[in-house]
């Protein structure tokens, strides 16, 4: 950055907390400090609930932070800056506009000339790669091209700063490899008015593969863990041994163990500190299957989380939840980009489906408290049956109204699989009627 020019991006103390229907907060991002300059690409890397969104949107002023401040070039962020344009996940388009008018929306709001929004239109189009379907409409085009129009509808207004929120992440994997080569062309080659980029993704190889720099993000609440800057010249090869050491040491970031951070309201964080920990909706065929494939060769109970997620083409989102529910199950450990079964956790694969379900039981009631919690309540009940009522209301004490029905959600399953105890569905009631 040239002395005395102003940062594209500053982001100081930034704070977002919910309120809660109970009076309290939910926090969503603490002491958020990110920085962004002309010419790179800022990834933000992290699981789904880590925050990486609310931060793009309070980038990009569309709702405001609860403290802590934001400017763009020098100036406070006060309602969407008009240098600052958004590419989404999904691709938001008007379905009864044709792809021109899709793209010149953003310039007929600036009240711009015709004749300008016609050029700058079909300029945009034309460096995405659309040329020929102006007249187009989203239901005629694959999902592909619905994206490039989105990028296009952003590009139109020559914003300094894109914001892309897992813009490749609906597309399949030919598509999306295809739209991030053709995007990264564009960037190295300065024909877009861009001047910097914010990417937010939770595929570690994206981000290796497009960024200049990864903010890794923790969750409850988001907050940046690491730093990584990536050294790697355009165009990246996935098979380079340094694109394979950046992404290797990524993931020993996202598992490092890191000390307790405080979080709104009485919210906890598993491993296992009492019933108010908020729970993943990770079924026992995925921790069955995930333990499986770490007892079988080539990795005999030792995965290195990069080759596992390879081999099962699997992405943080998916495989994250499940190796640490199989870490505060006690099947498994995972630390330092590695997954390490515990003999427990080898028994259970050796196991027939009887005795793992035995094995899983006794882990369940052992290191899950609210699974514990809930039996024990079935047990001293003359009618050995407690409605679910009665376990929300615990739960929101500690946790927002969806956090409590996802995390009672994934008991209920696991406590099914176990036969720990049942669940009627139908009355919203917890008994004992199954369970060995």
């Amino acid at each position: 950055m040239m002395s005395g020019t102003p940062r594209l991006l500053t982001c100081t103390g930034v704070r977002k907390a919910f309120p809660k229907p109970d009076g309290g907060e939910l926090l969503v991002l603490d002491g958020m400090n990110l920085e962004v300059d002309e010419g790179e690409i800022v990834g933000l890397l992290g699981r789904s609930g880590s925050g990486k969104s609310t931060l793009l949107r309070l980038i990009a002023g569309l709702t405001e932070p609860t403290a802590g401040e934001l400017s763009y070039l020098g100036q406070p962020i006060y309602g969407p800056p008009p240098g600052i344009a958004m590419v989404f996940q999904s691709f938001a388009l008007f379905p009864w506009l044709s792809v021109f008018e899709n793209v010149a929306l953003g310039l007929e709001a600036q009240r711009l000339p015709k004749a300008e929004i016609r050029q700058r239109s079909l300029a945009a189009i034309d460096l995405i790669g659309l040329d020929g379907f102006e007249s187009a409409y989203p239901r005629e085009l694959s999902g592909g091209m619905r994206q490039r129009v989105g990028f296009a509808r952003a590009l139109v207004v020559h914003p300094n700063i894109l914001l892309m929120d897992e813009p490749f992440s609906a597309l399949d994997v030919l598509t999306a490899e295809t739209l991030r080569t053709d995007f990264l062309d564009l960037w190295s080659e300065g024909r877009m008015p861009i001047k910097g980029v914010v990417l937010v993704t939770h595929n570690i190889e994206e981000a290796v593969l497009m960024c200049d720099r990864i903010l890794v993000f923790g969750s409850n609440p988001g907050r940046i863990l690491s730093e990584i800057r990536v050294g790697l010249t355009q165009p990246r090869n996935r098979l380079d041994p340094s694109f394979r050491e950046l992404v290797e040491r990524i993931y020993v970031a996202m598992t490092a163990r890191t000390e307790d951070h405080a979080t709104a309201g009485r919210q906890e964080r598993f491993p296992g500190l009492g019933i108010g920990s908020v729970l993943p909706p990770v079924s026992s065929n995925a921790q069955a299957g995930l333990i499986e494939a770490v007892a079988a060769p080539p990795f005999n109970g030792t995965a290195d989380l990069p080759k596992i997620a390879s081999d099962l083409q699997m992405e943080i989102d998916e495989l994250f939840p499940v190796a640490e529910t199989l870490q505060m199950m006690r099947f498994a450990e995972l630390e330092g980009g590695d997954l390490k079964l515990t003999a427990d956790g080898l028994a259970f694969a050796q196991a027939d489906i009887d005795e793992r379900k035995r094995v899983y039981r006794r882990h369940l009631l052992a290191y899950v408290p609210l699974a514990a919690h809930i039996r024990r309540v079935l047990d001293e009940r003359a009618s050995h049956a407690a409605r679910k009522s009665r376990f929300i209301d615990e739960l929101e004490d500690f946790m927002g109204e969806e956090d409590a029905e996802d995390t009672l959600r994934a008991v209920v399953h696991w406590g099914r699989y176990a036969e720990a105890f049942a669940y009627d569905d139908a009355h919203a009631v917890f008994n004992l009627e199954n369970p060995a």
